[in-house]
């Protein structure tokens, strides 16, 4: 079998925007350096997200914006204009489209991950979800971190571990998804078909979260080792 390499890297600045398509990324124990570094959060403390919880609340006006990293830092797009983040014109520009008082906050004491450090997704088995859900499979509905360029469907699911140059991770548990992937959000429309299929076939889950074992830079094209 062809050895698998990453084909993409993602990371999202702020929690639940539109993220960033990277070429190489710097991964700490934390996670990809800057990925999920702000959320969205209003006066109770819960973060803007697609779904309701004991630490989100939802609200789906958030994937009506995009984050990015510049030179001068992190910025947000949408709306008609694009502010410095964290920043109070942003602020206000969020507290209208919510209709709600929010600010972009860094993270502190809490991680603003939903589970672990880093997600990853196999392209297979995005094709097989396109080929016998019949739905969109645009990775972007899942916000990975990784893309990995996969032949078999789901082999990610079987890993312990993978290194990648000198980066090692370890597999935690597959992921379970939410109404989510079936937003419009980064430019794709909204498909309510997405999670009732995925769930009908799959339990609902997709791709795999990872813990970081050894830091180090990953590189679009870096080989994929499976443990």
């Amino acid at each position: 079998m062809p050895t698998p390499t990453i084909r993409e890297i993602r990371r999202y600045p702020v929690k639940a925007m539109g993220g960033e398509s990277l070429t190489e990324v710097e991964l700490e124990s934390r996670g990809l350096v800057g990925d999920r570094r702000y959320a969205v959060v209003d006066a109770e403390g819960k973060l803007a997200t697609g779904k309701h919880s004991r630490r989100f609340r939802r609200r789906d006006e958030v994937f009506e914006f995009a984050s990015r990293t510049t030179d001068d830092g992190v910025r947000v797009s949408g709306r008609e204009g694009d502010w410095p983040a964290p920043g109070e014109e942003l602020d206000a520009a969020l507290s209208d489209a919510m209709g709600d008082p929010v600010r972009v906050l860094p993270e502190t004491t809490t991680p603003y991950f939903d589970a672990a450090a880093v997600s990853l997704v196999g392209t297979a088995s995005l094709t097989w979800c396109r080929e016998h859900l019949g739905v969109d499979a645009d990775r972007r509905r899942l916000r990975p971190n990784l893309v990995v360029q996969t032949d078999e469907p789901f082999v990610e699911e079987t890993w312990a571990g993978v290194e990648l140059g000198g980066v090692v991770l370890v597999v935690g548990e597959r992921i379970e998804r939410c109404r989510m992937i079936d937003i419009a959000q980064e430019g794709l429309p909204r498909d309510g078909r997405w999670l009732k299929q995925l769930t009908d076939a799959r339990e609902m889950c997709l791709g795999v979260y990872l813990a970081v074992e050894r830091p180090g830079l990953l590189a679009v094209g870096d080989e994929v080792r499976p443990r």
